[in-house]
């Protein structure tokens, strides 16, 4: 096999056929966009266009001339809506996808066919000839949520870089772009009833570099944040390329940015909250959400806005490692578990949680939120981002809710990558390309009618010790791209797992992120730039523990 075949994900058929001969693109060559197909002919046109220079007209041509699109009802019932089935011969390119996300899909694998340079901008060599030999590839993926979480709070990322990462996901069939908005660290989307979130919110003075057991401080301002039509052209974007953007606004802990912007949403009986100001640490925050009716309406005001930027079904509350410490000294907090008939501040937050579960449910729109709104009892219709393992995805699954699993001992993207000295800012437990290929999302505890709660999976890009785009590059990937096939391709049980095959697939795989300019960590480990001498991380030893 060539690298025409050496895709990824795995494909579920791959055939060459070799007495179907190849087809050539050309001047001739046309597009032709059967209903609900015409988005992916653009992208398709302006991609391919771009590389080779060539035109890519609407039409239907002759035989040897046309790129077919469509969608095939029959293949939606087998395949289902991301499903497609690609043929390649010496007459035509033909896509039938069950749906116009299949199409799409089908057209990224028409893509990686094409070599690596076709993922550039503009052609190297205007006479090249370019051909595919003759192919059947049918394909469908594991999951429907098959995503990647970028916290955008703790270093900025300036909306160029957003879309890049939405092509980076579409080039690897991820599906959900999990966007951490907020955080103590910073707030970074508008929020027009209440400017003083990114007028104050949306920088610090100054940030820890390294773990916050490093000495070492960056004393320039650290801020951004994105306009509200900023957001909706990500979204937008995103929808062309068939991602769902879920929005992260973070409740009620990692809220210090915010205080910082509104000091009355803090515990004002306990602390001076006006004296705060936006957190330039990493670590867990004292400084947490008062659970006052103010606030509630607040943050009502808040997803006001949200939902009417994000139609994602899916709005994500956060509610992870809330300190209690503030509760429990706080009069107002002590009168509401008591007017409330709550017996701890856990179910407090199981409140405050269960607040906004039924607030979106009543706007058509489900609430997700990481592990810890299990305790003290979980809302109602909401999903639950597993994190610190499987044990939180296990038990919402068995009560019957649904589950995304990201357990960090495997998919926490910002754990170091290998041991040694040379690993930059090394963070937490070594998580290798193998470990990631070998995570499995489903736990075999799990019955068959428990296990249809996993929507799927995602891999999360915490950025505290990533200050820039190439940082976030070498810490994601190659990892992301095993990552995409685990979430993608109906891969066997994780010790059967062929890795080696895998690897073989991926020389065929960093050409295509060298086109893209993607500053992956290379097999051999970091280049010299790469690397961040005397900058202290956290690295632990042995293997993560099993959770």
């Amino acid at each position: 096999m060539s690298s025409h075949t050496d895709l990824i994900p795995a494909p579920a058929v791959l055939r060459r056929i070799e007495s179907a001969g190849g087809f050539v693109l050309d001047e001739a060559t046309v597009i032709q966009a059967l209903p609900g197909t015409e988005a992916t002919a653009r992208w398709l046109r302006g991609t391919l266009g771009a590389v080779t220079g060539l035109d890519l007209p609407p039409g239907a041509g002759d035989d040897g001339e046309t790129i077919r699109l469509r969608i095939d009802p029959e293949d939606a019932g087998h395949l289902g809506p991301e499903g497609y089935k690609l043929y390649v011969n010496g007459d035509d390119i033909t896509i039938h996808g069950g749906g116009p996300a299949g199409v799409f899909w089908g057209a990224q694998t028409l893509r990686q066919m094409f070599g690596p340079e076709a993922f550039r901008r503009a052609p190297l060599d205007p006479g090249r000839r370019w051909v595919i030999p003759g192919t059947f590839v049918q394909d469908s993926p594991r999951f429907p949520w098959r995503g990647l979480m970028l916290d955008v709070a703790r270093h900025f990322m300036p909306k160029e870089g957003v879309l890049r990462y939405l092509d980076l996901m579409a080039a690897h069939k991820l599906n959900v772009f999990h966007f951490h908005l907020t955080d103590d660290q910073g707030w970074r989307v508008q929020i027009k009833r209440y400017p003083k979130l990114t007028e104050i919110g949306s920088w610090r003075a100054r940030t820890k570099f390294g773990h916050r057991a490093s000495p070492l401080w960056d004393d320039k301002p650290h801020g951004g944040y994105y306009t509200q039509d900023d957001i909706r052209e990500i979204v937008a974007y995103a929808a062309e390329r068939h991602i769902t953007v879920v929005p992260e606004i973070d409740v009620p802990g990692h809220s210090q940015a915010a205080i910082a912007a509104y000091p009355e949403l803090g515990n004002t009986d306990v602390i001076d909250t006006n004296s705060l100001s936006v957190w330039d640490n990493w670590g867990i925050n004292p400084n947490v959400l008062a659970p006052t009716d103010n606030t509630l309406r607040f943050y009502e005001g808040v997803f006001e806005e949200l939902l009417e930027l994000f139609p994602s079904e899916f709005i994500h509350v956060g509610g992870d490692e809330c300190l209690k410490d503030q509760w429990k000294q706080s009069a107002t907090a002590q009168a509401r578990i008591a007017e409330l008939g709550l017996a701890d501040e856990d179910e407090l937050q199981s409140w405050f949680i269960g607040h906004f579960d039924k607030w979106l449910s009543a706007r058509g729109r489900r609430l997700v939120g990481w592990d810890e709104i299990l305790e003290g009892g979980l809302a109602e219709g909401a999903v639950v981002s597993s994190w610190r393992g499987y044990e939180g995805g296990i038990t919402a699954a068995r009560a019957g809710h649904d589950v995304v699993m990201c357990p960090e001992q495997h998919v926490y993207l910002d754990w170091r990558q290998a041991p040694g000295e040379d690993e930059p800012v090394p963070i937490a437990h070594v998580r290798t390309l193998e470990d990631v290929y070998r995570f499995e999302p489903v736990p075999e505890q799990l019955t068959e009618a428990e296990a249809r709660h996993v929507l799927g999976t995602q891999a999360n890009v915490w950025t505290e010790v990533m200050e820039d785009h190439a940082r976030v590059d070498y810490q994601t990937f190659p990892r992301l791209a095993a990552f995409a096939e685990v979430a993608w391709s109906a891969l066997p049980a994780s010790t059967e797992r062929d890795f080696a095959d895998f690897e073989r697939r991926m020389t065929a795989h960093y050409p295509r992120l060298d086109a893209l300019g993607v500053a992956y960590r290379p097999p051999t480990g970091p280049l010299p730039w790469q690397r961040r001498p005397g900058v202290l991380g956290r690295p632990k030893d042995g293997p993560p523990p099993n959770a």
